[in-house]
């Protein structure tokens, strides 16, 4: 049977969800990611590239090379859940997909000719995603999943590009090696001091060469150059963990800071697990210090969402880590075995004014963002979630916590 294997990106995803959010960010210069000296571009708009901006640059030198930019640190809750969104398209769609990434995903279409036509098919599913979430998405179709990827990269930007069967060395050969998956920049280097500057100079190689100068990988890359790489597509499963870790604009003894950040970091996840259904049964705190030594502590508890079972549990876990009492540059808070479910009630310990509350903020929080209410004790945490946003002033509603 002829393969199809459809690959979808969607384009800038991170600028395209603030774009959503805020339509006074369109055509705008636009970095998402960390705003410190210590900031990573996580996100660029098309913008900004023109400049010699790329995402993984460090923001100091985006800033420089683009000062006219504005600077979003992100909330990756919105990005979750508009790659749900997105998720649950595809899944409705088509029987057999891979989700590579939040933003990237992988289907066959195989079979599909001989009752719609597997191009129109991809052309009629992206057209939908555009619709109903109004985000821009790219694809690329062909043989294989090596292929595809690069024809979407090709086809960007909210564009699409099929590659017939039979053409797709033809196709890869007028483009740079670097283009080809797996070519990373050590290994551009390496290619570029060979002379290896196009695809076409791979295609022409013998396939021991590649090995003798790059060994496995060198065949890997060689079969990709000339269009035969064929992985298989991962079935999609739901994930089994949820994280978030911060590192610190400078490293830090503050452990009034450190005691906030974590509390706010396991109020978010808590959240993010009742949105989604989930509960977990694990949940656990790292602690990276500015020797770069890092620990983690985990601990099993019964499956919840709540907050008030799981913050205390995570704050006990960071003050029985935290004994080096050295600066510190990083945290992370992370809960796993998940599954879905709901809060179960605890007869003795809880109150109905108490889970009405959680009702309340939940509520809010969907309609208005994560940080539109917070509990007093994490209202310090800037660092969680959205954050310099030059069109959002709106202040957070605090609840502080009453003595029992």
């Amino acid at each position: 049977m002829k393969k199809n294997i459809l690959h979808l990106d969607l384009d800038t995803f991170f600028v395209s969800c603030e774009r959503l959010i805020d339509s006074r960010l369109q055509k705008r210069p636009l970095l998402v990611g960390g705003t410190g000296d210590r900031g990573v571009v996580a996100a660029c708009s098309y913008e900004t590239r023109r400049f010699g901006v790329h995402s993984g640059m460090s923001m100091r030198v985006a800033r420089r090379l683009c000062p006219e930019a504005f600077v979003i640190r992100g909330n990756s809750s919105i990005y979750t859940k508009q790659s749900h969104l997105v998720t649950d398209i595809i899944k409705e769609r088509v029987p057999l997909f891979e989700k590579a990434s939040i933003d990237e995903f992988y289907a066959d279409l195989s079979g599909m000719d001989k009752f719609f036509g597997s191009y129109k098919y991809a052309s009629e599913l992206r057209t939908r995603i555009i619709k109903e979430t109004g985000l821009p998405i790219s694809f690329g179709l062909s043989a294989n999943k090596i292929v595809s990827k690069v024809a979407t990269g090709e086809a960007k930007p909210n564009n699409q590009l099929r590659i017939d069967q039979g053409f797709e060395k033809s196709f890869l050969a007028p483009l740079s090696i670097k283009k080809i998956p797996s070519v990373g920049n050590k290994t551009y280097q390496i290619l570029r001091n060979l002379g290896i500057d196009k695809v076409s100079v791979v295609q022409k190689m013998p396939v021991e060469m590649m090995r003798s100068v790059l060994g496995v990988n060198g065949v890997t890359i060689w079969k990709r150059a000339n269009g035969i790489d064929n992985p298989p597509l991962i079935p999609f499963h739901e994930r089994k963990s949820i994280s978030t870790e911060r590192t610190f604009t400078k490293d830090t003894i503050d452990v009034v800071k450190l005691r906030t950040t974590v509390f706010a970091m396991a109020e978010n996840l808590a959240y993010q697990l009742r949105r989604g259904d989930k509960l977990t049964a694990c949940i656990s705190v790292k602690i990276r210090y500015s020797d770069f030594n890092t620990y983690t502590k985990q601990q099993k508890i019964p499956y919840t969402s709540a907050d008030h079972v799981i913050i205390p549990k995570i704050l006990e876990l960071f003050d029985s880590l935290y004994q080096r009492r050295l600066l510190i540059r990083l945290v992370g808070v992370k809960f796993t075995h998940l599954v879905s479910g709901n809060y179960q009630i605890n007869l003795f310990d809880d109150t109905e004014e108490m889970l009405s509350l959680y009702n309340a903020m939940d509520n809010i929080r969907s309609r208005y963002g994560e940080l539109s209410i917070q509990k007093a004790a994490s209202i310090g945490a800037k660092t969680i979630g959205r954050f310099n946003n030059p069109f959002n002033g709106e202040p957070p509603i605090v609840l502080a916590h009453r003595k029992q």
